[in-house]
């Protein structure tokens, strides 16, 4: 599996060599430190670490600053990919130029947090009567039984927090990638804020 790590920088629009406008994300990827391997004779299966980010090394704890090799720059994030489908060693720097012969990227990332929510917001509920002395607007209703078994059942709709959890969208279609810039455009939205981190993977159901 192919793979890097990047950060969202946010949305804009280009059109194409037809004129035709297209939607597209914009993430930055930093070249992308290998900082170990794990192989399957010592961990028991294939991987790489990468890491991206730079950061001092007094800065990290010491079981990450730990993991890096003399030679090898200091970052803040580290990920393992398996199977990686790129031939390299500890010390190597992978850009954007990666993913230039691939058409469609998963990308995965954190959902912005809206906190705390009711089941209109979270899950789409349609709500009560809206006239006025209906007493009932915008509650859940009911999550229980009046017979056995007298419990919520679990996977029930409530409300909660809403939000803040991982994301994948899958089969984005790379529209440019930019070496100078390190900037890769993807058709569509990716999931979290401006500034989040994204892992960036070759599309698993679409090539």
């Amino acid at each position: 599996m192919l793979g890097l790590l990047g950060k969202k920088i946010g949305m804009t629009q280009i059109f194409d060599e037809n004129g035709v406008l297209i939607p597209v994300t914009v993430v930055k990827v930093e070249p992308n430190v290998v900082v170990g391997q794990r192989t399957k004779e010592k961990h028991g299966y294939d991987a790489v670490v990468l890491g991206a980010f730079k950061v001092k090394a007094n800065k990290l704890k010491k079981p990450i600053a730990g993991q890096f090799v003399k030679g090898v720059d200091s970052v803040k994030i580290l990920r393992e990919f398996r199977d990686f489908e790129h031939e390299c060693k500890i010390g190597d720097k992978l850009g954007v130029e990666l993913f230039e012969k691939i058409r469609f990227v998963d990308v995965k990332g954190t959902t912005k947090g809206k906190g705390y929510q009711g089941v209109m917001k979270r899950h789409g509920f349609a709500g009560g009567v809206k006239s006025h002395g209906s007493k009932f607007h915008r509650a859940g209703g009911s999550t229980g039984q009046a017979a056995w078994p007298s419990k919520v059942l679990k996977g029930t709709k409530m409300a909660g927090r809403m939000g803040n959890a991982g994301h994948t969208m899958q089969n984005l279609r790379i529209v440019k990638i930019d070496k100078e810039k390190e900037v890769m455009l993807v058709n569509g939205a990716v999931p979290g804020a401006p500034n989040n981190l994204v892992i960036i993977t070759r599309a698993f159901k679409k090539r």
